[in-house]
């Protein structure tokens, strides 16, 4: 063999090697993608942590109370919000006791997180459990278990510890059967200008007429004190 041709061969033996080590390069590089988007909707079993019960009057999907009470508060919410999730689990259940339960306050959640994939995920799963009308308890679940990752694999563990129809739920979530649902809230409070959460907006239920905002994570006393007075100049 020539010296030209071991050149030759060498050379094609190098350039195999490269052609080797790129294509295994591509398919780890493919493989690593791949693990990524799968990997946040495998079910990893979390322990999550279990809410104590609130129970609501008159739940209705993202509504509790009377409909037909004095006053009217929405509440704009992120699940992904600290401040929220310290009003829902501490706050709350004190308004829930003093003035929904007694038919002065009809409660509505909405959504201000349709623009970050976990929020949106969280907000789309609590509508798809009002189909069985456990809006509250899911929102509870995912309220407390916030530092988790939101995927559709916990989604589907709070539907499970929750008792729902886990077929019923998987499909409605991945479905996307609330986004526009979600969407909305986000447009909605935009249009409120609500421009942080938590945002309390304070209505008068027979007119709609805005009397007060909260625009912050502010304790039961300062609800108190707007529904009181509003009460009172009503003569209530």
């Amino acid at each position: 063999m020539s010296k030209r041709q071991e050149l030759r061969e060498k050379r094609q033996k190098q350039q195999q090697t490269q052609r080797i080590a790129i294509g295994a390069a591509v398919l780890l590089g493919a493989l690593l993608i791949a693990f990524a988007l799968i990997y946040p909707n495998l079910n990893q079993n979390q322990n999550i942590a279990i809410a104590e019960a609130h129970p609501r009057p008159q739940a209705d999907f993202n509504r509790m109370g009377d409909p037909n009470a004095p006053i009217t508060i929405t509440k704009f919410s992120d699940y992904k919000c600290g401040h929220c999730a310290t009003f829902a689990l501490e706050t709350e259940p004190l308004l829930v006791d003093a003035y929904v339960e007694t038919g002065k306050v009809h409660f509505i959640y909405r959504s201000m997180g349709a623009w970050s994939p976990q929020s949106l995920l969280a907000i789309e799963g609590s509508y798809c459990a009002g189909d069985e009308n456990k809006f509250w308890e899911f929102h509870d679940l995912v309220f407390i278990n916030q530092r988790e990752t939101f995927n559709n694999a916990l989604m589907s563990q709070f539907a499970r510890q929750l008792g729902l129809n886990e077929s019923q739920f998987n499909s409605c979530l991945s479905g996307g059967k609330y986004k526009n649902l979600a969407n909305q809230d986000g447009i909605d409070g935009q249009a409120a200008g609500v421009q942080g959460t938590p945002t309390f907006i304070f209505t008068d239920t027979a007119t709609g007429e805005e009397f007060a905002r909260l625009p912050g994570n502010y304790p039961f006393g300062a609800f108190q004190q707007e529904i009181e007075n509003y009460l009172a100049s009503k003569g209530n």
